[in-house]
């Protein structure tokens, strides 16, 4: 395996890290209007996420930083095409933060109602760009020989296939937000939440096969890995797996390991999209020969090896913060004066 190899792998581990951490706060965001109906059941919403949702947002710095370092050249397509999109996503993420920071800070009803909205219309429109992101790549993008993204306005970018990624998105992240605050939340809300579980499922359910139909008819790059190497078959069914354990842990109480049988079946599907979309990185719908592979898009050798020391340094503090913030605000959630 050679240095640009690696460093693909752990981009793709970066980004499902990413999912799984600030997935299930988009996913908590996109419940929250419906799951929470009093002004103290909003505050407990965002109370589970309120002590950690700035730091597992350090996973797409990390991810977006890898990609700039290690491969210069899909970072600059991307934003040759996705500007607009991409300038979407912070102001989402800026509004996000505002909303959690600035709701509380009045008693006005009026006042909380409207950051509740901007928090969660926020949520839902961050998990669809990136759905659709995921879905532009998935399906190609016209990449020119320059090695720019060829569109004409974002609009060409709200194609039928990543629409329906993007649409997939939402319902996988308000699953995993409903099962972490299954978790974190007791009473009235934890009953509301837990009823809709199952129906959320079944949507996500419903959503993720006419993915991987559409992908198949399609013929897209990503579902000829699979067919052609039958090895690779076992990501996807351990994702299909996680999904499964995730109902048969709930029908024994046990919400905990239901929340973790959802991040499992996350990694599994970033998993899933990493190997068979490898080794490109950018797919060309104009010509194949302009695709943008693990192999002609990495920095320099050197640039490699030095970015390995730094992660070897630096990726472990990263880690311990996040398990250790996730360690210490462990159990239900109780409102303090302190809270949001």
């Amino acid at each position: 395996m050679s240095l640009a190899d690696l460093w693909f792998a752990l981009f793709v581990v970066i980004i499902a890290g990413y999912v799984i951490l600030d997935g299930f706060d988009l996913g908590v965001g996109i419940l929250h209007p419906f799951a929470a109906r009093t002004d103290e059941e909003r505050r407990i919403s965002l109370n589970s996420i309120g002590p950690i949702w700035d730091g597992n947002e350090v996973w797409l710095v990390v991810g977006g930083g890898v990609l700039f370092a290690a491969f210069p050249v899909v970072y600059a397509a991307l934003f040759s095409g996705f500007y607009v999109a991409l300038m979407l996503v912070l102001l989402f993420l800026i509004l996000r933060a505002v909303a959690i920071e600035f709701r509380s800070k009045r008693e006005s009803a009026a006042w909380r109602s409207f950051w509740d909205r901007v928090f969660s219309i926020s949520s839902i429109a961050l998990a669809l760009l990136l759905g659709v992101a995921l879905g532009n790549v998935i399906a190609g993008v016209p990449l020119a020989s320059s090695g720019d993204i060829v569109i004409s306005s974002v609009l060409d970018l709200l194609k039928p296939f990543p629409l329906l990624v993007g649409v997939t998105a939402i319902a996988m992240l308000a699953l995993h937000g409903g099962l972490y605050l299954e978790v974190k939340t007791e009473g009235p809300m934890h009953d509301r939440v837990r009823g809709w579980l199952p129906s959320l499922g079944a949507l996500f359910a419903v959503l993720g096969i006419a993915v991987a139909i559409w992908t198949a008819i399609e013929d897209y790059d990503v579902f000829t890995a699979f067919r052609d190497h039958w090895w690779l078959d076992e990501f996807p069914l351990a994702a299909a797996a996680a999904f499964g354990a995730i109902w048969w842990y709930r029908a024994k109480g046990r919400d905990t390991a239901a929340f973790f049988s959802s991040c499992v079946m996350l990694a599994f599907l970033l998993l899933s999209a990493g190997v068979g979309m490898y080794p490109d990185l950018l797919i060309s719908t104009t010509d194949p020969a302009y695709n943008m592979t693990v192999s002609n898009a990495a920095s320099a050798q050197t640039t490699l090896e030095v970015m390995l020391v730094v992660a070897i340094v630096g990726l472990p503090f990263v880690l311990l913060y996040t398990a250790g913030v996730q360690y210490l605000f462990r159990g239900k959630v109780r409102l303090s004066p302190d809270s949001y």
